[in-house]
């Protein structure tokens, strides 16, 4: 079966999708993304996607007019044209073609759907390794924090850690305090305390991060987000890494040295656990049309 994609305002062939040579997203990376999973054929906190989406686009002065409504809809339909359930979707959103008069520019909106590949059990039955990321995030770069095309740094970064046997590379800020991974959020656990950087970082607004805050709330874990350094991540407990297609990703060692006792630790586990059943039990809600 061809792969259907949602572009602008219409269902289309994927061989067939077409965007301006003009289009700002291509030429200069002035676009969003957003990255999402589907369970049961409901997104996974649809609503706080949107929400980012649209936060960012107010932030960095990018059109965003669409209800949340039709995007859902949008969503739908690409998932139904797919015959997915289980997927990795993915909203792309830039500000349209250049040469288009500003007044009447609309837009590029992109919505794809693929099947659902979750990472090898291995990786959270042992952990993994994480290397340094030889970059910087500046936090005076206004697009930090924000889920932009632009994102070539990103994946120049997590293509270094592939290369040295890596799942992922941490970032530090300019200023070298802990930042985020290439793709994820980042969490530490020292005597039964849960820390993670501060959004003001600046990094991102993960959903998989505000996910595990909510978890942390439910039981009572202590949760601190400060500023962190590379010292803190070696002396942790436990380390691990979150976004909605990772999950709860557990990390043993970071580059040469083993985290903790080298195995995964019971509040990773816990947490895991306990973000699997929100998956599982929020898309059932949705899917069954309860509040």
């Amino acid at each position: 079966m061809a792969e259907t994609v949602f572009l602008n305002d219409k269902l289309i062939d994927l061989e067939a999708a077409r965007i301006s040579v003009t289009d700002s997203g291509f030429l200069h990376g002035a676009g969003l993304f957003e990255t999402m999973r589907s369970r049961h054929g409901v997104v996974f906190r649809l609503e706080d996607h949107l929400e980012r989406l649209s936060s960012s686009a107010r932030a960095l002065s990018l059109p965003f007019p669409y209800e949340k409504a039709q995007m859902g809809e949008a969503i739908d339909q690409v998932l139904q044209a797919n015959q997915l359930t289980e997927a990795r979707l993915r909203l792309t959103l830039t500000k349209g073609p250049l040469r288009t008069p500003e007044e009447s520019r609309k837009p590029t909106l992109l919505i794809t759907a693929t099947a659902f590949r979750p990472y090898p059990a291995e990786y959270y039955r042992a952990g993994v390794f994480v290397t340094l990321c030889p970059f910087r995030q500046n936090a005076t770069d206004p697009t930090c924090g924000h889920k932009t095309t632009s994102y070539y740094p990103r994946l120049l970064a997590l293509d270094r850690a592939h290369r040295e046997q890596a799942v992922e590379a941490l970032w530090l800020t300019t200023d070298t305090r802990l930042a985020e991974g290439c793709v994820s959020n980042v969490f530490l656990v020292k005597n039964s305390v849960l820390y993670t950087p501060p959004l003001e970082t600046p990094v991102l607004a993960g959903i998989a991060r505000k996910t595990i805050h909510q978890l942390a709330r439910q039981q009572s874990i202590e949760l601190a987000e400060r500023d962190l350094h590379l010292s803190n991540v070696l002396e942790a407990d436990e380390v691990f890494l979150t976004n909605v297609i990772m999950e709860v990703l557990p990390v043993i060692r970071v580059a040469r040295h083993t985290i903790g006792d080298g195995h995964v630790g019971p509040m990773t586990k816990k947490l895991r656990d306990s973000f699997l059943q929100v998956i599982e039990q929020g898309c059932r809600r949705q899917e069954s049309g309860e509040s």
